[in-house]
């Protein structure tokens, strides 16, 4: 199983990452965590020991020039664009309760499709885990598709779109659902978070974009939106939570099924 999460800041994606990350490997599936999102919070959410102290992978200067063999400035000369990359998610994974985690960090902005070393080396990591690796592999992702190449995408098994009540959440999803069919993603599904109600679920509905089945929803909880904000791991929220996503999950694969 391949999959990766988007939706806009702080809507819920890595909330959604962490538990299904922690349900899968309850399975005894193998599973990677990916956190390539900007706001790196997928290891304290997991409840990774010390998870302030990661060095995010497009951080590390060395390595990355090592393997491109671009030199400590590699802008503007001649690196490799294959680096070696199949032994960086044992070297610099982190393990927790089953789960791998490895943060990429964000690559650089400098104009779409930036051919620098650190986003050259990114790619080339992420095509590696989902072409080569039998695991089960969830991606955090930012709102955009920076850290996915075609062939990337096209292995994905699915993206998931995390939405809220609020008609800007429901517009990123479309500009989501759309960036990813453009690039090679199948699959594209919705999940709703922070529901108060059943009028709000029915809101939603109301606005979400075509063509992409809505999985489930993630109800609205004062102790969630706390566990978040003081960096605590889903486990301590647990109960409903994981409940929910386990109907989001048990749908996700009766899709995938069809």
């Amino acid at each position: 199983m391949k999959l990766a999460i988007s939706g806009k800041g702080g809507v819920g994606k890595t909330t959604l990452a962490a538990v299904l990350a922690r349900l899968f490997a309850d399975d005894g599936q193998p599973v990677t965590a990916i956190d390539a999102d900007l706001d790196s919070n997928l290891a304290s959410a997991l409840g990774v020991a010390n998870a302030d102290k990661i060095v995010p992978i497009v951080e590390m200067k060395d390595l990355i020039a090592e393997r491109t063999e671009a030199g400590p400035r590699g802008y503007g000369k001649l690196f490799k664009l294959n680096p070696t990359v199949s032994d960086i998610p044992e070297k610099y994974g982190v393990r927790h309760k089953g789960v791998r985690l490895m943060v990429l960090g964000a690559p650089k902005r400098g104009g779409a499709g930036c051919a620098c070393p650190e986003n050259v080396f990114l790619k080339t990591l992420m095509n590696h885990l989902v072409l080569q690796r039998d695991e089960t592999l969830i991606v955090d992702m930012e709102a955009g598709t920076e850290h996915l190449g075609r062939a990337t995408c096209e292995a994905m098994d699915a993206m998931i779109v995390v939405v809220e009540p609020g008609r800007r959440s429901t517009a990123v999803a479309e500009h989501v659902q759309q960036m990813a069919k453009d690039i090679g993603v199948k699959r594209i599904f919705l999940v709703a978070n922070k529901v108060r109600s059943p009028k709000d679920l029915e809101t939603l509905r109301e606005a979400l974009p075509k063509g992409a089945p809505l999985l489930g929803s993630i109800s609205f909880d004062e102790q969630l939106m706390t566990a978040d904000l003081e960096g605590r791991p889903v486990d301590e929220v647990g109960g409903k939570l994981f409940d929910e996503v386990k109907v989001i999950r048990g749908e996700l694969l009766r899709q995938l099924e069809r």
